[in-house]
């Protein structure tokens, strides 16, 4: 236990300040500084020094910190030592991956470890739509070499972190691995990071890694009542909180509800996700191209797919409007997938040749990199929505043939 962190609670409960208030003002996650005020987590000076300006301590703080007793700059002592042991115990896989040993290794040594894997988290929520896939598969690889060793090394109070980075980092890979149609292989994935959020004690985690199953589930053909009993399992974590991962759950559920046919209870998911994107922060929403963010253009997708399931066509049409003035250049196959759901559309109106047309138009004009699974996933909706009866036109073929992998 680090009693240096029960000093800050302290000082921030005199100050009059709830922990989540506090947390924004110090731009750190309040969870974070919660495990580091109940000495789960040992203080660190930068974390101090943040705490010391919200607070207008003028230094006071940082100078307690700086001449507690010996003790506690005993265990940072063993907490830098630790660390270092488990990255040095790491097998060199190649010589990035013991840059970046050596550069953890120094951050340790400096105190400045503690926040490293949340901020490598956020980057790569950052470069998911924006990197190239293999630049961004290779490098994920590397860090999760490391972050392999350094759980196998930790059983103390850095663990939870170290998990919790590991659940996030599992759920790109089983995106990745849904994406290219290995389906088989991002399942195994997905329940890797199950278990790593549930042993990480994070509900906030927890609930993303159910919410990425249950979107990834409206495409990787599993059915849709299995995906909507797992949305419904994690339901009782939400608690009236509001987040991006909780919105990310009610949107995968409403999609999941539209496949199964049961477009009231979609309708009525979809507004209730709306109730909640009202209630974000606004630095979650203003996340336009993160992974871990929720601007609107999610809620105008999700709406749009389930809208267009439904049949109700003026709706559909508005949320697509909507989708398509936001969605930044970075995520340009997101944008073809609205515009699909306009295809479909087209055709459950009864203009199969029209909806028919712009699908094919739509995936020719895609650059290749970006097809993928789920691309032809929303492409084969467009092929569904066509009735038995006018399967037989030779762009219905076109198309069909498109979405073949």
């Amino acid at each position: 236990m680090d009693g240096f962190g029960d000093t800050l609670r302290q000082r921030r409960k005199a100050a009059g300040w709830s922990l989540r208030k506090f947390a924004g003002l110090t731009a750190y996650d309040f969870g974070y500084l919660g495990q580091i005020e109940r000495g789960d987590r040992p203080a660190n000076a930068v974390v101090v020094a943040a705490y010391d300006r919200a607070l207008s301590a003028g230094g006071a703080l940082e100078e307690e910190y700086a001449t507690r007793p010996p003790a506690d700059r005993d265990m940072g002592r063993r907490t830098i030592l630790q660390a270092m042991g488990a990255l040095a115990a790491a097998p060199a896989v190649d010589r990035l991956v013991d840059w970046e040993r050596l550069r953890q290794g120094l951050g340790a040594a400096a105190g400045l470890d503690f926040d490293e894997w949340t901020e490598i988290v956020a980057d790569y929520g950052h470069g998911y739509y924006r990197r190239p896939h293999d630049e961004l598969v290779t490098q994920l690889g590397r860090d999760l070499t490391v972050l392999r060793h350094q759980i196998a090394a930790d059983r103390g109070h850095r663990r939870p972190l170290l998990l919790r980075a590991a659940a996030r980092l599992a759920v790109i890979v089983a995106l990745r691995l849904n994406a290219s149609g290995q389906a088989v292989l991002a399942g195994r994935w997905r329940t890797s990071a199950h278990r790593f959020a549930d042993a990480s004690g994070d509900v906030e985690t927890r609930v993303l890694t159910r919410a990425w199953d249950v979107v990834n589930g409206c495409y990787d053909g599993r059915t849709p009542a299995s995906v909507v009993a797992l949305a419904d399992q994690v339901l009782p974590l939400i608690d009236g909180r509001s987040s991006a991962a909780i919105c990310g759950l009610l949107a995968g559920r409403a999609q999941a509800l539209s496949l199964a046919g049961r477009h009231a209870d979609a309708v009525a998911s979809v507004r209730s996700l709306a109730e909640q994107v009202d209630a974000l922060p606004a630095a979650v929403t203003a996340e336009v191209e993160s992974l871990w963010g929720w601007p609107e253009h999610r809620l105008r997708h999700t709406e749009s797919w389930v809208y267009t399931h439904a049949g109700e066509q003026r709706a559909a049409a508005a949320a697509q409007q909507r989708a398509l003035e936001l969605y930044p250049p970075s995520q340009r196959r997101l944008r073809t997938q609205v515009q699909l759901h306009q295809a479909a559309a087209l055709c459950r109106s009864g203009s199969i040749p029209d909806g028919l047309r712009l699908a094919a138009d739509l995936l020719d004009h895609l650059p290749a990199e970006q097809h993928n699974e789920i691309v032809r996933a929303v492409a084969r909706q467009v092929a569904d929505a066509v009735p038995d009866t006018e399967r037989h036109r030779p762009v219905y073929g076109e198309l069909m043939e498109r979405v073949r992998v």
